[in-house]
């Protein structure tokens, strides 16, 4: 369209629909992409706030002769949810249930619903909506009936499409309809599909393969007789080239009370997938298969994970999920599956504790994103993502697949749901290349045939869009091609419907976004990015779209995203936005991008990406070198100055005598810091922490020889002049235990403030000189203990990335350790130590620790104690260092604790304590009112009598 063209629609668009209109430039970046291999930029995206809007927003690209799209969450796999189009996003507002009926087992709902709302809804009454994807904290019921999307328990259940019984929809043309058992079966569009379904009847009879994963093509066995002639599953998967849904009535299905996981172990991939009709005899709820590559992918990125460990022995292994009315019940069908399995399986265990199950099923939820990637930098790719054959014929399938990646000299990690026959694999192809994109197009027409001949689906799960639909005459019949773009026809004759989609499709080469969307920019990081291979545009490839990140609740990722819920604060969005600023085309400004800017404003550097995103986006490494480069050479934000340097100024008051440190406490609580707030960018709502007399490292004593060796004590600018008693307490316990506690003869920093502000240079030269300071006890194998898990965090992790040619840097990862780790070795002997039980407690893990090191250590020390702990699953405090003390960022802040955080501490009994060990986590729960928090630190030293 012309630029005048596009002023217009988006102005008729702005006068008709109350929803919000985007045209901006990072709103079309955004929604460039899907969780596939494909890129096209959008016209505009729609968020209608009603079916009004939807109908309002129609007219107009009618009118205007533009293309539409519908989209849900925007993670389909194909490409189908992206287009040059108007997009109708339906995940702002018409995502509700507007009725359930547990009699009747249904309910009503709206498109943007998302899947685990639904299910939540209907769990007091015993019932569920049978198709789970594993995105299921995500994805929209619009979006799974598009796509016809299936999940692990579609043995059980079946897919979509089984599960829809009506379903209101609006044409391209402003026809609205309403399907399903008794509807009116008149009307130009009833009358031409009966027509349809008489001329082709036979041919489709035939032509179908019959097997239960086959999603690809449209549904035209729905419009035959013996099937109903139903017109709302015949519009199931047909991925918003027909028609918009407006609403859906869906069946639900009772669910178990209880589940349990037979966890079966077999030699390889190959073993499990010929032995999975043998388990279908069975009567499972689900049959999950994973291959061994799949669990080295995911220890390799990342080796704090546990649940692994819990797999049996085998070289491939079965999920098969049972239920029952009890605990005792699901156990027992679960173990009559593995006593039925035993010939066959190398080993085998059942698991029915609800949190090692989820620890299990996060493994297989994940795979999509643990095999995208590998610990070098490896990229993978869908495409030959989910084709799906009977299941008798699985194991044979496998094989030849893998034959297949051979002679193409290709890799895959693969998993999927075994049970349907159906294989989800992510492949190294080579998309920066004309060579490599001609070897993809190859290796599809293969796989098309490969699985043609094994009597299977090309999809079957994620549909066609653009990754198959070129493929699907390799499949069906002409005469079944012609019927589909005959069946389009009849719903949108003027084919502005997702075009380019299913039918008369765009070429499954064209569009893919590597190559489309391959960098301009100089790739000259300051950062190593070593994971990334060097590479800081590689880095912006990284994420695949699957949307982890735009989940309202879970883990850390993504804080700012859960309290705005704009697309353009979520991981996925800024990584877009990253992606299209290194290629140039439409994000036209480098580092010096506004969109990029504004998107990355309101990132918190929290690093909770780095550990919950599946592919290991780490957002706060590309917002330090997107302020590294966009600021070098040029005056910084004020906040970068003071907070920047925080270190460097607390080094400079803790010379200060006793009594200055109170004037200048003094002065914070005055009217005063008003000025100084506004010089250092620090918002009006907050308050200046108070400084600390003495730092910590002013009043040490010589710590006496200890039995059990020497340790070092890093202290943390925080710890040493904010809470110095934390270390006090910190230094008891260690030589409770029989350590000779000792400090680095000067002042030691991490570098974290300056590297969070983007200030490169500056932290490279403050860890240098903090590593030559420590080196003697790095050289000796002494442990370092870090009591801020932030300073702990970054000396770990950043300081490879930071000094990626200084070998005391590689050498941070094993000399530096946890107080937790440290005493967690001696559990036994704390135990016995206790004077005073800990008592119970809440525990809020600081979100640099959830991201690099992990909590089970904490864990073990907090079981010696006798503390009755409770970990919150409340994200980020919403502090983050610098971040909440910024100017503009307060309101975010405080939406990020109040989500969980605050609510949760204000409900406590007055004798439960807060247990932060982060400053900034404490610093919230400070400035926010609660009580005062405690570190693990100072528990411990009052559970031993020492305080």
């Amino acid at each position: 369209m012309l630029t005048s063209d596009v002023t217009d629609l988006n102005a008729a668009l702005d006068k008709a629909v109350r929803g919000r209109v985007r045209f901006d430039t990072a709103s079309r970046a955004m929604y460039s992409a899907d969780a596939s291999n494909y890129r096209r930029v959008p016209i505009g995206v729609v968020e209608p706030v009603d079916t009004d809007d939807v109908e309002a927003a129609v007219s107009v690209c009618s009118t205007y002769d533009v293309p539409l799209l519908p989209r849900g969450a925007g993670t389909s796999i194909a490409g189908q949810a992206v287009n040059t189009a108007v997009v109708l996003d339906f995940t702002k507002h018409l995502n509700g249930i507007t009725a359930l009926d547990p009699e009747a087992r249904t309910a009503d709902v709206q498109p943007g619903l998302v899947l685990d709302k639904l299910r939540d809804a209907g769990r007091p009454h015993g019932l569920t909506f049978g198709p789970d994807p594993s995105t299921h904290n995500r994805c929209t019921l619009g979006g799974m009936i598009g796509n016809n999307a299936c999940g692990s328990h579609s043995v059980a259940w079946g897919k979509t499409v089984d599960n829809v019984h009506a379903l209101d929809v609006l044409t391209y043309g402003g026809e609205r309809l309403t399907l399903g058992p008794g509807t009116p079966q008149t009307g130009r569009i009833p009358t031409a599909l009966r027509d349809l379904g008489n001329r082709y009847a036979e041919l489709v009879r035939t032509g179908f393969p019959d097997l239960t994963r086959r999603v690809s093509g449209y549904n035209l066995d729905q419009l035959l007789p013996e099937n109903g002639f139903d017109l709302a599953r015949a519009l199931v998967g047909t991925e918003g080239t027909c028609a918009t849904i407006l609403g859906a009535t869906v069946r639900l299905v009772e669910a178990p009370a209880v589940r349990a996981l037979a966890v079966l172990g077999f030699p390889d991939a190959y073993l499990a997938a010929d032995n999975v009709t043998v388990v279908r005899a069975l009567g499972p709820l689900t049959i999950e298969g994973m291959d061994a590559g799949l669990i080295a992918a995911l220890r390799a990125s990342n080796p704090v994970e546990t649940a692994s460990g819990m797999l049996p022995e085998g070289g491939g292994w079965l999920y098969v999920e049972t239920g029952g009315d009890t605990r005792a019940e699901a156990e027992a069908a679960a173990q009559a599956v593995v006593t039925a399995m035993k010939p066959y399986t190398q080993s085998a265990l059942v698991v029915s504790e609800p949190k090692q199950m989820k620890a299990l099923w996060r493994i297989r939820e994940d795979g999509a994103g643990i095999v995208t990637r590998s610990p070098d930098g490896g990229e993978a790719w869908p495409g030959w993502e989910d084709a799906a054959v009977p299941p008798e014929k699985f194991g044979a399938y496998l094989r030849e697949f893998d034959a297949l990646m051979s002679r193409h000299r290709r890799r895959g990690v693969y998993y999927g749901h075994f049970g349907d026959g159906c294989l989800h694999v992510r492949v190294d192809f080579d998309f920066t290349s004309k060579a490599g994109i001609a070897d993809f197009r190859s290796f599809m027409e293969e796989g098309a045939d490969l699985v043609v001949a094994h009597g299977g689906s090309l999809s079957g799960e994620h549909g066609d869009g653009v990754a198959r639909a070129e493929l699907l005459p390799r499949m069906y019949p002409p005469e079944i091609i012609r019927a589909f773009e005959e069946f389009k026809g009849i719903w949108d004759p003027a084919d502005r419907m997702n075009p380019d989609r299913v039918v008369r499709p765009a070429k499954m080469d064209e569009d893919l976004r590597v190559f489309v969307g391959l960098p301009t920019m100089k790739d000259q990081p300051m950062l190593a990015f070593g994971h990334d291979r060097g590479s800081f545009t590689r880095a912006t490839r990284r994420c695949l779209g699957v949307g982890k990140c735009v989940t309202e609740s879970g883990g850390v990722m993504c804080p700012s995203f859960r309290a705005t819920g704009e697309e353009m604060h979520s991981t996925r969005g800024r990584a877009r936005l990253l992606f299209e600023m290194a290629n140039g085309q439409v994000i036209k400004d480098g580092w010096r991008s506004p969109e990029v800017a504004e998107a990355l404003d309101l990132c918190l550097s929290c690093k909770g990406c780095k550990r919950d995103c599946p592919v290991g986006v780490d957002m706060a490494s590309y917002k330090t070198e997107f302020l590294a480069q966009r600021y070098k050479g040029k005056v910084r934000p004020a906040s970068h100055y003071a907070m920047g340097a925080l270190p460097r100024w607390m080094g400079l008051v803790g010379k200060l005598p006793a009594r200055a440190v109170d004037a200048l406490n003094a002065v914070a609580r005055s009217p005063l810091a008003a000025v100084a707030k506004k010089l250092g960018g620090i918002t009006p709502e907050r308050s200046i922490p108070p400084i600390a007399r003495l730092p910590f490292t002013a009043s040490r004593r010589t710590s006496p020889l200890g039995s059990r060796g020497r340790v070092l004590l890093w202290p943390d600018t925080f710890t040493n002049h904010f809470d110095p008693s934390i270390a006090v307490d910190a230094v008891a316990v260690l030589e409770k235990l029989g350590y000779s506690v000792e400090l680095p003869p000067r002042a030691v920093c991490c570098g974290l403030t300056w590297t969070s502000t983007g200030q490169v240079e500056t932290a490279q030269k403050v860890l240098r000189r903090s590593l030559r300071t420590i080196a003697p006890w790095l050289s000796e194998g002494i442990p370092v203990i870090g009591l801020e898990p932030s300073c702990t965090a970054a000396l770990k992790a950043d300081g490879p990335e930071l000094l990626p040619d200084e070998p005391l840097a590689a050498s941070l990862s094993t000399g530096v350790r946890t107080f937790a780790e440290v005493l967690a070795e001696h559990a036994d002997e704390l135990r016995d130590a206790v004077v005073t039980p800990g008592g119970r407690a809440l525990v809020q893990v600081h979100c640099h620790q959830h991201a690099e090191i992990g909590t089970d250590a904490d864990a073990t020390v907090m079981t010696a104690l006798g503390i009755d702990a409770e970990v919150l699953d409340s994200g980020c405090c919403g502090l983050a260092g610098n971040f909440g003390f910024e100017k503009g960022h307060y309101e975010v802040s405080m939406a990020c604790a109040e989500r969980v955080l605050l609510p949760a501490v204000r409900a406590a009994d007055a004798d439960v304590a807060v247990l932060a060990d982060g400053f900034s986590c404490r610093t919230q729960l400070r400035q926010a009112g609660t009580r005062e928090p405690v570190h693990l630190a100072q528990m411990a030293a009052t559970a031993l009598g020492l305080r």
